[in-house]
């Protein structure tokens, strides 16, 4: 490679790494203002991280929510207000920019991927 081509990869590589970075940070910052927001709405009684049993026995850990249906269906509940059958569980409604960092901190820890809606049920 002559020395021009040289400068032009070195460039074209410097710029490449500069504009992906950002957009790592941004995510690593929406992944950590989910995580904060459950911690202050939700841990009390479900168990939010990757590990750990939820401190009230009928609410299910976070981490295993997409064994029951896809993150991304959460989306509209968390913006309009999640209803529970349970009569302990308060309604919360978080803005639009919450719910995006809610749902990318979900899909960040769950154990199994959810189940695929083109997938054939058992019977």
């Amino acid at each position: 490679m002559c020395k021009g081509g040289r400068w032009v990869f070195a460039i074209g590589a410097a710029v490449t790494l500069l504009w992906l970075t950002p957009l790592s940070a941004a995510e690593k910052g929406q992944i950590d203002r989910g995580e904060a927001l459950l911690k202050e709405n939700c841990a009390r009684c479900h168990a939010i991280g990757k590990e750990g049993e939820s401190p009230h026995p009928e609410a299910p850990p976070f981490r295993t929510l997409s064994s029951k249906y896809p993150i991304e269906d959460l989306a509209e509940s968390l913006a309009e207000g999640i209803f529970s059958g349970h009569p302990d569980m308060p309604v919360f409604v978080f803005s639009p920019q919450d719910v995006t960092a809610i749902i990318e901190y979900l899909e960040s820890i769950q154990e199994t991927p959810a189940p695929s809606l083109d997938s054939p049920k058992d019977l």
